[in-house]
C-alpha cells in the first residue's frame, strides 16, 4: 500500500482511500494480490483491452442507443482528426470490411 500511496503527487490519498479503491478492483476481479507477510502485492487480473472495450461498449449502449454507427459518426464529426488518423480509419475500416466478406 506504501508503495501505491507514494507513487501520486502531493497532496497523496489517504491510506484509507487508496485501500478502499483497491478493495474494490478486487471485488470487481479488475485486481487480485498475493499476501507478503503482512503487506500485498497487487497485480492485474483483467487485461486493459478487455477494460476498455467493455467500458466504450457500456458507453455506446448508454449514450448512442446501443448504436455503433452512432458512435462512430459522433466520434468522426467530434474529434479533430487529422488526415493521417482518417486515412488510418479507413484503413482499419477497408480491412474489417475485407475481412468480414471473405467469411
Amino acid at each position: 500500500m506504501k508503495d501505491i500511496v507514494e507513487q501520486f503527487p502531493e497532496p497523496r490519498p489517504a491510506y484509507t482511500t487508496t485501500s478502499t479503491l483497491l478493495k474494490r478492483m478486487c471485488d470487481k476481479d479488475y485486481i487480485g494480490f498475493e499476501r507478503l507477510g503482512r503487506d500485498k502485492l497487487y497485480y492485474p487480473v483483467l487485461n486493459k483491452n478487455d477494460y476498455f472495450s467493455t467500458q466504450v461498449n457500456g458507453m455506446i449502449r448508454h449514450f448512442f442507443n446501443d448504436s455503433k454507427s452512432q458512435f462512430a459518426s459522433f466520434f468522426t464529426k467530434n474529434a479533430d482528426l487529422s488526415m493521417q488518423e482518417l486515412e488510418e480509419l479507413q484503413e482499419l475500416l477497408q480491412k474489417k470490411i475485407n475481412k468480414k466478406r471473405s467469411k
